[in-house]
């Protein structure tokens, strides 16, 4: 990942400095800026393949920020907040972020976040690989729920005939529910296959995109399955 561009948002001059030498020192180019509108005018220049946003920073604050790159790009995003407070993690998310690390954090944990969305990202046009998806796919890679279609193999989503736009995390959420339609996925299952969590991670991040993705293909698609999980109605 040594071509790879970070955008970094960050008020603090040590942490904005400490990180950007650690993401350096990893292979990373990292454009580092201390205020959100300074954030924004990086992103266009140099369009970055990945941002994090500190939530509390001024002229236009971290979650401001996520909503317009997100009205213009896909690209991932991790809030950094100071706070495991959960109104900033949900506003975050709700804003259209990826994931989200609080402060203060290890540079190796950062690090590795970072790369597991990259990778996510990455294999988003790549499907999940489960033959489950593949016993039902039609010959064209479609899957069809309804009025719901999902080409696997184009990588793109209509409901009703008309296109649906989905980030790369959604794409991938919405193909793990539909390589085994009708199967509950606990929401630690969720983070291990979409987020590539090895470890315990926050199930409010799935929560949030469960919540996104059903605004987009429906709220009755995906059903909650209190106390285990959410499952695709086949």
């Amino acid at each position: 990942m040594a071509d790879t561009h970070v955008l970094f948002v960050e008020d603090d001059d040590v942490i904005r400095e400490a990180t950007q030498l650690a993401l350096e020192r990893v292979g990373f180019t990292v454009t580092a800026v201390p205020d959100g509108l300074k954030g924004l005018e990086a992103f266009r220049t140099n369009r970055p393949d990945i941002a994090l946003l500190d939530v509390m920073v001024p002229g236009l604050d971290g979650v401001s920020l996520c909503r317009r790159i997100r009205d213009e790009s896909t690209v991932p995003v991790i809030m950094l907040s100071a706070r495991a407070d959960a109104i900033d993690v949900v506003l975050g998310l709700e804003a259209g972020a990826d994931d989200y690390v609080t402060k203060p954090f290890d540079g190796a944990v950062l690090v590795a976040r970072i790369r597991a969305v990259l990778r996510r990202f990455g294999h988003a046009s790549g499907g999940t690989g489960d033959p489950a998806a593949t016993r039902q796919r039609d010959q064209g890679g479609v899957l069809v729920f309804g009025d719901l279609e999902i080409d696997t193999e184009g990588m793109e989503v209509r409901r009703g005939g008309k296109p649906v736009g989905l980030t790369p995390t959604e794409m991938r959420l919405l193909l793990e529910f539909s390589s085994t339609p009708g199967t509950v996925l606990s929401r630690d299952k969720l983070l291990e296959r979409v987020w590539d969590y090895g470890w315990g991670g926050d199930t409010r991040v799935v929560d949030v995109h469960v919540q996104r993705l059903r605004t987009k293909i429906g709220q009755d698609r995906i059903e909650t399955v209190r106390g285990f999980g959410y499952k695709l109605k086949a």
